[in-house]
């Protein structure tokens, strides 16, 4: 048990990341990568989101759509369920941490819209995972989704301090950044798998 969890987590952060293999939450990955203090914020945020949906919309498909045959109801509720989560989000960083969430401006409300919480809870429910495995899969994707978040952060510095050519300059330069970045990634697919044998 222990073995598949820890299995299900390294596949979620290396091999199956949200952002870097399935390109789902680019617009949070491409806008607030800028600094890493905001990179570090938008990853913990959408972690904690991640994991509170999955929580939450698990037992809500199992225990009511599934029972009363409402599953084609799915998206909507778990939409609802997210725009909820973020909202509570919103208010905890305004009260306890408003230079975060001063920092994180327009992008926070945005993890609504964020596909990679709908996806997240989504897949989950497709893969059909049990509340624990859901639970690790949630906790692998955050994490991805953070390592990917300061790993961008960390090439975007370096951008801004170099002078590619003028054609490069602004969003061609970060869209190849991120290929590259992506591209990294895919090799862990088989050091996963072998590890895991």
């Amino acid at each position: 048990m222990i073995k598949e969890i820890f299995r299900i987590i390294l596949l979620s952060v290396l091999v199956n990341n949200y952002v870097l293999t399935k390109f789902l939450g680019i617009c949070p990955f491409l806008g607030v990568s800028k600094k890493t203090d905001q990179a570090l914020g938008m990853g913990a945020a959408v972690t904690f989101v991640m994991l509170l949906a999955t929580a939450v919309t698990h037992p809500i498909y199992y225990y009511v759509l599934k029972t009363f045959k409402l599953e084609y109801m799915q998206t909507i509720v778990f939409i609802l369920v997210i725009a909820s989560l973020v909202q509570l989000v919103e208010i905890i960083l305004k009260k306890y941490i408003p230079a975060l969430h001063k920092s994180l401006g327009i992008y926070l409300p945005l993890i609504t819209t964020n596909c990679a919480v709908l996806g997240i809870c989504a897949n989950n429910i497709k893969d059909g995972y049990g509340f624990i495995n859901a639970m690790a899969s949630a906790l692998g994707c955050g994490l991805g989704f953070l390592l990917a978040m300061l790993l961008f952060a960390g090439v975007r510095s370096r951008i801004e301090s170099s002078d590619p050519p003028k054609c490069f300059r602004g969003v061609p330069i970060t869209l190849v950044s991120a290929a590259i970045v992506a591209l990294s990634f895919s090799g862990f697919a088989g050091i996963i798998e072998t590890l895991f044998a």
